[in-house]
C-alpha cells in the first residue's frame, strides 16, 4: 500500500535540499518539500551530540523497491507494484531503505535528520527513526520526534515515493544527529480497541515491507507505517481476538492498510499523524463510513466502502480467528505496552488454555510474532525446535504457549506464576 500524492508546487527539479526536522513532540509529515528556493538547513550540534551519516550504499533483501546508483539512492520501479498494482489502495510508487541498527555512545531522546536530495515534482523523501527500549522497538516516527524515554540503539529508514510512472527522487545523503536534550513524555500502557477487520487475500503480491503473500499467510496490516515491521521480524505485533474472546491470534504487522496509510488511530491526538480531531481508537475509515467524516472519503479521496481499521491475511482470518466473513474484532497494539516479550521462532503456534497439549486450543501465535509473557509454569514436556522443556509461558491473555517454540525473550526476566 502506498501514500497519497502530496500537494507540491510545480517545479521540474530541485537541485539540492536539506530537511531540518524540529524537536516538537508532534511529528510533521516529514516529506521533503519541493520548493526551488529551499535553503540548506543544517542541524546545530550541541556539545555531546552524536552525528553520523546513514549508509545508503548497501541495498539488500530487507529493502523494498530501491536501488543504488552513482547519483544516489532511487526507486527501482517508479510505478505502483505488488499488492498495489491491482488494488485501488495504491496511489504512488514507494520504496524503503532500512539501515543497520546503530548503538549510540550515550542514551538519546531524539534523532534529527538532514536529507540531501534532488526531488522532482510529485516525489517525496522522508527519514524515519525508531529506538530500542526494554520492551522492544518504539514505533517508527519522522526523524526529529521525541522518544517516550531515552534509547541506546536506533535504526533509520529512508522512504521514497513518486507519482505513477513519474520521476523519482535521488537521495545523495542523510546526516543524523542524536541528542539527549529533548524532554520525554510519560510512557503509555498497551492499548486495545474494537475495530472492523477485512481479509487481505492477494496471494503472490508484495506487502509494504517486501514479503510475498503466501497461501493462508499469518500477518496483519494497519493503516500507518508507524507500526510496520521490517521484513522477517515481528517487532510490531498485534493480538487480534474475536469479540467473544473465543479465538485470538498474535500476528506481526507486515503491510499498510486498509484505506489509509497515515492513520495511526491507536495513538492519542497529540501523537496521531492525521485526523487528530477523531477519538483515539477510531479509524478514519470507520468515521468516514459510519458518519460521513471527511466527506465519507479516505486520504486519497476515495469513497470508503467499509469501516475497516485492520486487514488480516488469510491464515490469520480463517485459521487463527476462524472467521468466515469480515467482522468486528478486538485488537491490542502490543508495542504500546511493556514487560517481557517472547519471540515465536516457529509457527503458527497453538495457544492453549493450560500447560499441556491436552488443553483446548484458543488460537494461534504466528511465526515471528512477539507475545507478552506474564509468567511461566511447569507442565507437559515438549520437544521443539529450540529446546525440550516443561516450561509453559502464560501470556497476558491468560493462555499458554510452550517455551520449546520461543526463540528468545527480551524486555525483562520472566517470573514463575
Amino acid at each position: 500500500m502506498t501514500r497519497p500524492r502530496c500537494p507540491i508546487p510545480s517545479v521540474a527539479l530541485i537541485a539540492t535540499l536539506c530537511l531540518l526536522l524540529t524537536a516538537a513532540l508532534l511529528p510533521a509529515t516529514g516529506n521533503v518539500p519541493a520548493t526551488p528556493s529551499a535553503p540548506i538547513a543544517l542541524v546545530a550540534a550541541a556539545p555531546g551530540d552524536e552525528r553520523w551519516n546513514a549508509d545508503l550504499t548497501i541495498v539488500d533483501r530487507d529493502d523494498v523497491n530501491v536501488r543504488r546508483t552513482t547519483a544516489g539512492l532511487r526507486l527501482r520501479e517508479a510505478r505502483p507494484t505488488g499488492r498495489g498494482a491491482r488494488s485501488p489502495h495504491s496511489a504512488v510508487a514507494e520504496g524503503m531503505l532500512l539501515t543497520a541498527p546503530r548503538t549510540l555512545a550515550r542514551p538519546a531522546t531524539r534523532v534529527r535528520a538532514e536529507i540531501n536530495a534532488a526531488v522532482p515534482t510529485g516525489a517525496t523523501v522522508e527519514a524515519q527513526v525508531r529506538g530500542w527500549r526494554a520492551a522492544g522497538w518504539t514505533e517508527w516516527r519522522a526523524a526529529g520526534a521525541v522518544f517516550d524515554r531515552p534509547v541506546t540503539r536506533v535504526q533509520i529508514r529512508v522512504v521514497l515515493t513518486a507519482p505513477d510512472r513519474g520521476a523519482t527522487a535521488t537521495v545523495r545523503g542523510v546526516r543524523l544527529t542524536a541528542d539527549a536534550n529533548a524532554a520525554v513524555s510519560a510512557a503509555t500502557p498497551g492499548r486495545t480497541y474494537r475495530v472492523y477487520a477485512t481479509r487481505i487475500g492477494l496471494v503472490g503480491e508484495l506487502t509494504a515491507n517486501g514479503r510475498t503473500v503466501q497461501p493462508r499467510d499469518h500477518f496483519a496490516a494497519l493503516p500507518s507505517r508507524r507500526g510496520l515491521s521490517p521484513l522477517n521480524t515481528g517487532d510490531y505485533t498485534v493480538r487480534v481476538c474475536t469479540t467473544s474472546g473465543s479465538r485470538c491470534e498474535y500476528a506481526p504487522v507486515w503491510d499498510v492498510g486498509p484505506w489509509n496509510t497515515r492513520d495511526d488511530y491507536w495513538n492519542p491526538s497529540s501523537v496521531r499523524e492525521n485526523w487528530k480531531n477523531l477519538p483515539q481508537g477510531r479509524p478514519e475509515a470507520q468515521a468516514a463510513y459510519q458518519s460521513g467524516y471527511n466527506g465519507g472519503r479516505d486520504q486519497f479521496g476515495r469513497i470508503v466502502l467499509n469501516p475497516a481499521g485492520i486487514d488480516l491475511a488469510d491464515g490469520t482470518f480463517w485459521d487463527g480467528l476462524r472467521l468466515t466473513t469480515n467482522a468486528w474484532v478486538d485488537v491490542a497494539y502490543l508495542w504500546t505496552g511493556g514487560g517481557p516479550r517472547g519471540v515465536v521462532g516457529d509457527g503458527p503456534l497453538n495457544i492453549r488454555t493450560g500447560a499441556s497439549t491436552s488443553y483446548a486450543v484458543r488460537g494461534l501465535a504466528a511465526r515471528l510474532a512477539h507475545v507478552p509473557i506474564q509468567c511461566y509454569v511447569t507442565g507437559q514436556s515438549v520437544a521443539g525446535p529450540y529446546r525440550t522443556t516443561t516450561r509453559w509461558n502464560r501470556l497476558a491473555s491468560g493462555q499458554y504457549v510452550s517455551h520449546a517454540y520461543i526463540s528468545s525473550v527480551y524486555g525483562g526476566s520472566v517470573p514463575a506464576c
